[in-house]
Formats: C-alpha cells, structure tokens, sequence
C-alpha cells in the first residue's frame, strides 16, 4: 500500500466502481432480509477507507422500482455516513452541468452545492429495476438526487434519438469523459444502434488526450436476435466499458480485439438467483486512471453471503442405485443429503477467518431425475437443515432436462406433449422449442423446401393470431412453386432432383423473393378463413394493421400515440358510430370455443406435417458494412457487427469550458487507438500502471 499511496498523486483518478447493488432485496426475509444493506455498508467504507475520487454505480442500486420507507432510510443513512464530510474533491467538471445532470432542479453536481458538504461524489445510472415511470419520468435516484447524495445521469428523454453527453472531469494533468446510458429496453436500443440513432458526443479539444469511459445497464449475453447490446454497436473510441446487468462476476478487463477498448463486469453485489452465475466470487473495482493509462484492482467482498450450488444426474449414479432397486427413493434422499452436508463443510472453511462473512450460506442442488427416478419429498428433506442453510425451502431442485435432449435427437420422432409441458414450465418461448428442432435435426433429417425464416413465421403467426393454415399453405404454396421450377428446367432423375431443390431453395435464402413469399402464404391463409366464414378474421386482421406500427417498444419510437378528441380529423362522429358496432363485429365467446376445439386435429396435423419435410438450416452470412465520406450505414442482422455513426457537423458550444462533436468511431485518429492496461495481480511496486502499449488498430 505504501507504493500506491505515494504514486495515488495529484493526477491519478481514483474511482470504485460497484453494480447490481439490488438494495431491498428480501428484506422481509428473516435470514437474508439485511444482506444487501451489509454488502452496501461495505462498499461505501470501502470508498472512504481507500480515499477515492468518487463512486461509479452502474445501475439497479435498489431491487424495487418503489423502494420500502426502511430500503430509503437504510440508504440516505449510509450515503450521509460515508459521502459527507470535509475532506476536499481534488477534481473539476468542465462540461456544461445543465446537459449532464438533466433530471432534477439541481442541475450541477452535489459537492458543488454551497449547501452540502460532501466529500465523496456518487455518480450512478438507472438500472432496469429502478427505472424512471410515470408522467414525471421520475425514479428512486432522481430522490437521491433531489436530497443531494447521489448525482444520476445517462437518463434519455427521447425514444426515438439519444445523444449522450459526457461528463468532463480533470485532475491535475488527467482528464477523464465519464459517457453513461440508463437501461432502456434491448430490442429498442439494438434497433436504435442499428439505425444509427445513438450519437456518442467527443469533446473538440485535444480529443487523444481524454481518458472515455462509459457505464452501461443491458443484456450482454445474447438472449435472442435483438434481445442484447453487442459490444461491436459501441465506439471505438472508448477506452473502458463498465457493463452493468450481468451478475456474474468478471471484473478482470477483458479487450474487445475489434474495438480495443476493455470491458469490465463488476456483477452484482447481491446473489439475487440460485444460478450458477451468481455463485462466483463477488468483488468491487478500484479503477486508477492517469493520462491514458489505468488500473483495475480487485476488491472481495466480505459480507457477501457463500453460495454453493452442484447438479447431480441420478442416471451417472448406476454404482449405487437405478429405479428398479428397492427402496430407491429413501437412497436418493440420503445421497442428496451427504451432498448438501459436503457443501455445508465447505462453507464452513470458507468462513474461517471471515467474521463479516454471514453464517449461513445458501446451497441449491439440481437433481436430475430422468431415467424413471421418482422425486421425495422436498419439503421434509428441507427440514433437516433449517438452522445451518439460509434458504431452507429451495434447497432441492428437481429437473428432466436430459430427457428433453435425447427425445429432440432422435431424428423426427419428438415427444411434442413433452417438449410443450417443459416449455410452459421453464418459460420457453415457441420460438425457442423450434430453435431446438432446428438445431437437433440438422445432421439427420433435414428441410427440402422451407427455409428455418419462413418456418418460424408461419408458427409465429399459428401461434400468435390463431392463423389455422398458416404451416399448411407455406408448405403447399413452396410445394407448388417449386414443382413449377423442376417442370421449367425439365430435371427427371432423383438425385437431380434433390440437388435443384437445394439450389433452388438457397438461391432464395436472406432475400427480398423470401420475405414476398412468406407474405403471400400467409395472406393465402387469411383468403381461406375469409372463405370459411370465420368471424374473427375481419376483426384480427383490423387489429393487426393498426397494433403491428404500435408495438409496445417498436411503435412508440415511430408512430404518435392516438390522441383522444373532438376534432374532426381525430376520434369524432365516425368513433362512435363505429364503437356501436364494435360489440355487434366481435365473436361470440361461446362460438369461438367451439371452433378452438373443432380445430385441434388440424392445428396438430399442421405441426407435424411442417416437421415432416426435410431442410438445410441456413447459413448466416457475414453482415457487410458499406460508407462513404459523409454517410454510415449498416445492415440489419443477427451478427455482431460495429454501428459506423453518420458524421455531422458540430453543434453550438455549450455554455461551459467544452465543447462536443458528433464524430464517429472513424473520425478518430487511429495512430492513437489503444489503451495501456495493468492487471493488479501482475502491478509492481514502483509504477502500477507499467505496461506495454496495445498495438494500433490498423
């Protein structure tokens, strides 16, 4: 420490950065309900006792969006505690405070304010679990902010474009752009990044010479097509990203080799889950940063409660028991139970030397029973081990997920009952269950004539709008299309056949011709329930024409919301002429029941015969990115491919010492591109922040 206090000098930034703090979780728990306080206690005299600079929380500080009277007074009391007090804030702002602290009716930063005596300044995003809500667009920071402990920025007014304003801090020689975004829904802010609508703001001055670090809250692991923020979509220019969210731990800076600059995942301080991802070592960061160079150091925390989580499969247990042995059960109740009693004893030296460390640990043991084992009795095994675990009621977890997967590999003869009673409860998604299919069945039996886009639209709309003949007329309508072109090229044997098909097929794959015929088998689909007579269809597919632009995350971005009045041009006398009707046009509940019931061998057969067909999975093809001089622009897909912002001219100076510009990654000048980086471990005594310069990027 000696070392580090002499080299902690008039230039070094000295910052702890802390995430997923979850303040209220369980606090009505008997056991765990002071968890999150102690770990939070412990981060703030962490700060003090280390004298840093300030605190960098990266969102979900508290777990509710409305937090309890006791969660705000336990927080307000350790803020005042630890973040008040004389000692000096040895660093200025130099960017207009008016942009950067934009949520409340103090718009500069608290240890500025005449009134307040603050000596440790805590800058914070918003978290997905306290957003802002409401009409006010207010949340629990925004109260913190009011009483002056907690400066909140990175909010984002404006769903349709966001420009996110550095805070400009220098101390002494270093200075330091401090980017920060609040949560905003995934698949919202992918398609803002993808339509280039995300401009990070670079001040004009001496731009090589800014030290950027950003703070994020989104999914970083992939969740789906859209349902995450690829670390490609963020600027090269930046130099540390503080990724917020994720709960597992990763602290140690890991180089993105494409953007060069380093992420760091704190993890949550907290476990919230029993996964595995939160059975990690919890730790905090202690970021130094002089000139454009720094260092992470990592911090354990101590109050964090141990939690040991291990999966057991009854199947690989052969040796001791197999369902036919007698008395099975009572046998795989007193294996679990030397398996839990293993976890206790380690839990037990673990905490030897650890007096923070809370007594009991939290053990979770997922048990897979497939193979024809019978599950005991959870609650009584639970009972046994009251008074040494903390949470005695979800120690066991029964799961078949083996089953699942032998069932999906053998080739089409899928068990569906299964697969959609493990769907309903583990929460799969239909999407999901035909991601699996796809996935088991491309090395056996393959699809012929539909490609996975069109398979999973035409379930999509089975699925989502109840369209009976969605599956059935893609098939027939790809049927007939391509037996035209077998006749058109006069193909004859079998194997030629089969060959033309494929080409055929992939020569339509991931272009504008597929999505022309996805759209005309379903508007196939519709025409036959229109024959039918089905009262529904006029209604579904009104409502489908006006709720597709109005989406919940989608249509807000693009379309105003309907407004309520007596305008002519608005809701007048047609509204009401047509609300009276409304009633007359909707179906009948008892009609509609009947004609769900008379269509379950058809739904049936359709499922089955789309899975009958064999197909080649596409390919994805690598997303291109194409620009000139004055224009970026990026295609859409499911790849990680870099957001290349449209360069515009700058705007007027702020009324501060800085002024931004709106430069894109490619602005930059790339002879300077790269960031010394020091791993504490490795730091040495007379410099921690010694380490060779990362190559260019060429």
């Amino acid at each position: 420490m000696s070392s580090e206090n002499i080299l902690d000098d008039e230039d070094t930034f000295k910052i702890l950065i802390a995430t997923d703090v979850h303040l209220g979780y369980l606090e009505k728990d008997a056991i765990r309900g002071g968890d999150s306080y102690s770990t939070l206690n412990e981060i703030l005299k962490c700060a003090k006792t280390n004298q840093v600079d300030f605190i960098l929380l990266g969102g979900d500080l508290f777990h509710e969006n409305k937090p309890s009277r006791r969660c705000l007074h336990n927080c307000i009391s350790m803020l005042r505690q630890y973040c008040m007090g004389d000692s000096p804030v040895r660093f200025n702002i130099l960017s207009d405070q008016t942009v950067n602290f934009n949520t409340t009716q103090f718009p500069w930063v608290n240890y500025q304010d005449e009134n307040l005596n603050i000596s440790i300044p805590v800058f914070s995003i918003h978290g997905n679990h306290d957003d802002p809500t409401g009409a006010e667009g207010l949340c629990a920071l925004d109260l913190l902010g009011a009483s002056g402990l907690v400066n909140h920025f990175g909010h984002s007014h404006s769903v349709e474009r966001i420009e996110i304003s550095p805070i400009l801090m220098q101390k002494g020689s270093t200075k330091l752009a401090l980017y920060g975004l609040g949560s905003i829904p995934d698949e919202r802010l992918y398609r803002m990044f993808v339509n280039n609508q995300v401009t990070m703001l670079r001040p004009k001055e001496d731009q090589d010479q800014w030290f950027n670090l950003f703070t994020i809250h989104q999914n970083r692991s992939k969740h789906g097509p859209t349902n995450y923020i690829p670390e490609q979509f963020l600027d090269e220019f930046l130099d540390l990203v503080v990724w917020g969210h994720e709960h597992e731990c990763l602290i140690t800076p890991t180089r993105n080799e494409q953007q060069l600059f380093h992420v760091t995942q704190p993890g949550s301080s907290v476990a919230t889950s029993l996964s595995p991802g939160e059975a990690t070592e919890k730790h905090i960061g202690l970021l130094r940063v002089k000139g454009r160079k720094m260092n992470l150091q990592k911090i354990p925390l101590k109050t964090v409660r141990q939690f040991f989580i291990q999966d057991v499969v009854l199947a690989d247990h052969q040796d001791l028991f197999t369902p036919d042995t007698p008395q099975v059960t009572k046998k795989i109740e007193n294996f679990c139970y030397a398996k839990v009693t293993e976890m206790l004893e380690e839990a037990e030296r673990g905490r030897l030397g650890c007096p923070l460390t809370p007594e009991k640990p939290l053990i979770r043991l997922r048990v897979d029973y497939s193979g024809g084992f019978e599950a005991f009795n959870v609650a009584r095994f639970s009972q046994k081990f009251v008074d040494r675990v903390a949470n005695p009621k979800d120690i066991i977890h029964f799961l078949r997920r083996r089953e699942q997967k032998e069932d999906i590999k053998d080739e089409v003869n899928v068990d569906y009952g299964k697969l959609v009673k493990t769907t309903a409860i583990e929460g799969l998604r239909v999407e999901d269950l035909v991601k699996q299919y796809f996935e088991a069945a491309e090395q056996k039996v393959q699809l012929s004539l539909l490609t996975e886009q069109g398979m999973g639209k035409a379930i999509q709309e089975f699925v989502d709008k109840d369209e009976k003949d969605a599956i059935e007329e893609l098939i027939t309508y790809q049927l007939e299309k391509t037996q035209r072109h077998l006749q058109a090229r006069g193909v004859i044997t079998e194997q030629d056949i089969d060959t033309e098909v494929r080409l055929f097929r992939d020569s339509k794959k991931n272009t504008t011709e597929e999505e022309n015929e996805i759209k005309e088998a379903m508007n196939r689909a519709k025409a036959h329930r229109l024959e039918r007579g089905d009262d529904d269809v006029l209604d579904a597919a009104i409502l489908d024409d006006f709720a597709t632009p109005m989406d919940s995350d989608e249509g807000s971005d693009s379309f105003p919301a309907p407004t309520r009045g007596r305008g002519r041009g608005g809701r007048g006398r047609g509204s009401r002429g047509r609300g009276r009707g409304a009633a007359a046009s909707e179906p009948k509940p008892a009609g509609r029941g009947r004609s769900q019931k008379s269509s379950t061998a058809t739904q049936s057969r359709s499922i089955m015969q789309a899975f009958q067909a064999s197909s080649q999975r596409p390919s994805r093809k690598a997303a291109t990115t194409s620009y000139t001089a004055d224009a970026m622009s990026i295609e859409d897909s499911d790849e990680d491919t870099p957001v290349l912002k449209t360069t515009r001219p700058p705007p007027k100076p702020a009324s501060s010492s800085a002024s931004f510009s709106k430069y894109s990654s490619q602005s930059q000048s790339q002879s300077s591109r790269g960031i010394a980086f020091d791993d504490s471990d490795d730091e040495e005594e007379d410099n921690p922040f010694k380490g060779r310069s990362h190559r260019s990027r060429r």
